[in-house]
């Protein structure tokens, strides 16, 4: 049995744990369970920082990246033209002296502003533009990224490759970097960048858009006096003032040049963009830079024409695709090289031969002086003949 002592010292001690009880729900509890609401609330906030930043992380990718490195150094051009024009109502009779008596000269004079884009290629200024978009011009001004605008000069241009090289004064501009344009993927993401429609101006960047390259050595019809062979196609917009803006890859380096658009009769891109390959670019360029133009002052020789279906059964071609010789001059090119008139020209070193057309084209890429390997039909049997493109009297 408890002492009445034991049993007061008993009371006492639940007297005291009762009280404990009591602070700590009243207390310590509280503070306590406020402090852990309040750690919930900063690890939310934190939860929702971070997934903030991975949102914005996301958003931020190699296609992001390219476009800020590589639009301070896109272009826009502005090209002021001098262009003749004849009277209409004289121009049967303009050339006759004896009407030119009576009404003189009736050519006039008149000022045709183009637009087009333009990549910086140089610390020290040089830029890749077409030969259509400032080949012609009297006055090119050049917009950069900063609002600044700089005269340009032309260096040297081609109208049968179309290419043309500026050049504004300063230093430690933007530049872009050449690529391969051999090493390209068809599917891999691309970049086109330019001035379409002059809306550079209107902010002083360039307008992107972004699609993959479709399909790649595409032979297009000749226009005018330019050759366009080996093109890349592209879904990646392209439209009226895009005409000589880069076409990058997915890390920024410059793999073509943006020439044409397919339209197909409509006003705008349907999907069909092509670009002159960069490598074809490179092998001009410096040729441009030094002599201000591109010399094709060889000959070859040769009179071709188109293969139809006639002239494929008759030598019993798989297809219509190459040309047949009808006639060599002697001792020139072709007729030292041992081509014969009735031989079927298939390729030019490695290139297809589609049609006269495209033999052309391919001719343009060689200087006088070097050496070709021709491939031709013969007999049913192929032939491979070296020709040297010589100069012609």
């Amino acid at each position: 049995m408890m002492s009445k002592g034991m049993r007061k010292k008993s009371f006492i001690i639940v007297i005291v744990g009762v009280a404990v009880v009591f602070l700590l729900y009243t207390f310590v509890i509280p503070v306590s369970g406020n402090k852990y609401y309040t750690d919930a609330g900063v690890a939310a906030a934190q939860a929702n920082q971070v997934n903030q930043n991975v949102i914005s992380n996301s958003r931020r990718n190699i296609i992001t990246e390219t476009v800020a490195n590589s639009s301070p150094a896109v272009v826009g051009i502005n090209v002021t033209e001098i262009r003749q024009y004849r009277d209409p109502f004289l121009s049967p009779f303009f050339d006759d002296p004896f009407f030119r008596q009576f009404f003189g000269d009736r050519t006039y004079s008149q000022k045709v502003k183009e637009l087009g884009s333009g990549f910086i290629i140089s610390s020290d200024g040089y830029i890749l533009t077409n030969d259509h978009v400032a080949g012609n011009g009297s006055e090119i001004v050049v917009t950069l990224t900063s609002g600044k605008h700089y005269n340009a000069k032309i260096i040297g241009t081609d109208p049968v490759s179309d290419i043309c090289l500026l050049k504004i004064e300063g230093d430690n501009f933007p530049f872009l970097k050449l690529g391969n344009s051999d090493d390209i993927i068809t599917g891999e993401w691309v970049i086109a960048l330019g001035n379409p429609f002059g809306l550079f101006e209107v902010n002083n960047k360039p307008t992107v858009t972004v699609g993959v390259i479709s399909a790649t050595n595409m032979n297009l019809n000749k226009i005018e006096r330019r050759y366009y062979l080996n093109m890349i196609q592209t879904d990646a917009a392209i439209n009226g003032g895009n005409s000589g803006g880069p076409l990058v890859n997915s890390i920024g380096e410059v793999i073509g040049m943006n020439t044409l658009i397919y339209t197909a009769g409509s006003q705008g891109n349907i999907g069909l963009g092509f670009a002159i390959p960069i490598n074809k670019v490179k092998k001009i360029l410096d040729e441009i830079k030094e002599k201000g133009k591109i010399e094709r002052d060889f000959y070859t020789g040769l009179s071709v024409q188109n293969i139809d279906d006639v002239i494929a059964r008759y030598y019993k071609l798989e297809n219509t695709r190459g040309v047949i010789v009808t006639k060599v001059l002697r001792e020139s090119p072709a007729f030292s090289a041992g081509i014969r008139p009735g031989d079927v020209i298939l390729k030019i070193d490695d290139n297809s031969v589609d049609n006269e057309q495209s033999l052309m084209g391919i001719l343009q890429e060689y200087r006088t002086g070097q050496k070709v390997k021709v491939t031709v039909v013969r007999d049913n049997e192929e032939k491979v003949f070296t020709m040297k493109l010589e100069r012609g009297n």
